[in-house]
């Protein structure tokens, strides 16, 4: 992912020089594990602790990055290159690093400690943002708006219902991020084609559980990739309801409707050309992050189809879509989280264009009392209409007069009984339901 969308921690997690002390962790939790098996000497493990120590507290530096690129380019592979720069730094003792082991159970097992750490970070950029959600819907539960349905005014709601409904989707995403946060942490040391032929179970137990994984309980020469499709599908649901709500809020803040709008700094500017301009930057951003986002989905399903025991075509996708999926899901949701927080909310406005098409609003509550009244639906749904669709046609027109004028409806409904139709707090009588439903005791 580009430096623009990158925070420092996914930075650093997604580094050249993290992945190497990822690999050299696997590689040297192993060697202890054979060591307590009595097949590497603990002298050499001594050694090789010893000597990768530096590597595994202060990390890998750029030079090292570059000296394993080196090597690299003439032997043509990646985990042969590492092992032979470890085995230049710690000496003969270097011989006992990858004992049994095939390159997949070293890069398959720290991916898996890499991935794990990544969606942790996820996971608390999520919480964050439902801590927002949960306190603007409090702040905004009674602030009265307009639902619309299909772009046009349907009924009153309210500002607080609508984040209520946010929050309870991001809920949702946190479960399946925990549970995919769950899968991912699977690690696997069992060999060239997973059989434990030369190496054995009781390594990949100790290495998997020093790490905070599990081991696999059959792989081939690979990790199965269906885990990193359900990762991966996790984060493409996040950045769909990341969207979803940013699309709202650049819904809300057009000009015609400006119920909302993302906070404009001091000194901020919105155009090159026109000096007035106040865009929802922010929310376009996202939109576009989140189409990103998802289009990493294919790729890893398709992924988890290789040939027999394992090819590599999967190697080059994930080498990009894992590093950059997560990055772009941890600076969409910091960016959400501020966004969602400075959201300026106009009440006044949300009530003017309530009252936009002049009282047709509640032509259900209507339609409902003519039919409890005896007639059919059809037949109040035609009286309700022809009264609506004259509204629409006349800007000086007003729902309720016209109703009160309308010969045939006040056969059936008295003049209170059309007055006491007209009244907001039908429409809000169940928000502190919903509300309960949606944060419980959390209120």
């Amino acid at each position: 992912m580009i430096p623009r969308y990158t925070r420092p921690e996914m930075a650093r997690l997604w580094s050249p020089e993290e992945k190497l002390r990822a690999w050299l962790l696997v590689e040297v939790l192993a060697c202890e594990a054979w060591a307590r098996l009595g097949r590497v000497p603990e002298e050499a493990l001594r050694v090789i602790k010893e000597k990768t120590a530096p590597f595994l507290e202060k990390g890998f530096g750029p030079e090292d990055v570059s000296r394993v690129e080196e090597i690299e380019r003439e032997t043509r592979h990646d985990v042969i290159a590492f092992l032979t720069y470890m085995e230049r730094i710690i000496g003969p003792e270097g011989r006992w690093l990858h004992l049994g082991m095939t390159s997949s159970d070293m890069l398959d097992t720290a991916m898996a400690w890499l991935m794990k750490r990544a969606m942790e970070i996820i996971i608390e950029d999520v919480k964050g943002v439902l801590e927002v959600l949960r306190r603007r819907a409090f702040e905004h539960k009674d602030t009265v708006m307009i639902g619309r349905t299909h772009g046009i005014h349907a009924e009153p709601i309210t500002f607080g219902l609508k984040l209520a409904l946010w929050y309870e989707e991001m809920r949702r995403n946190l479960r399946r991020l925990s549970a995919a946060l769950e899968t991912i942490s699977y690690g696997k040391i069992s060999g060239a084609v997973g059989t434990f032929a030369h190496v054995e179970p009781q390594v990949e137990a100790y290495v998997c559980e020093r790490l905070g994984l599990k081991p696999a309980p059959i792989s081939n020469q690979i990790i199965q990739r269906d885990r990193y499709a359900e990762y991966m599908a996790a984060l493409a649901i996040l950045a769909g309801t990341v969207e979803k709500i940013a699309t709202e809020i650049r819904h809300l803040q057009r000009t015609e409707v400006l119920e909302a709008e993302e906070y404009f700094a001091k000194g901020q500017k919105g155009s090159s050309a026109m000096p007035h301009k106040r865009n929802p930057i922010l929310s376009e951003n996202l939109c576009g992050l989140a189409r990103l986002v998802r289009g990493y989905l294919t790729p890893a399903l398709e992924n988890m189809v290789l040939w027999h025991e394992r090819d590599i075509s999967h190697s080059s996708v994930e080498r990009v879509i894992v590093p950059d999926a997560t990055t772009a899901a941890d600076f969409m949701l910091r960016r959400l989280e501020g966004l969602l927080s400075r959201l300026v909310v106009y009440p006044e406005r949300m009530r003017r264009n309530l009252e936009l098409l002049r009282g047709l609003i509640y032509s259900q509550p209507l339609l409902l009392a003519l039919t409890e009244k005896g007639l059919p639906r059809q037949e109040a749904y035609r009286l309700v209409q022809r009264n609506a669709m004259e509204v629409w046609q006349d800007p000086n027109r007003n729902f309720r007069d016209q109703v009160l004028s309308d010969g045939e409806i006040l056969k059936h409904l008295s003049r209170e009984e059309i007055e006491d139709l007209f009244d907001l707090r039908r429409y809000l009588r169940h928000v502190d339901t919903l509300f309960e439903r949606v944060f419980g005791e959390e209120g």
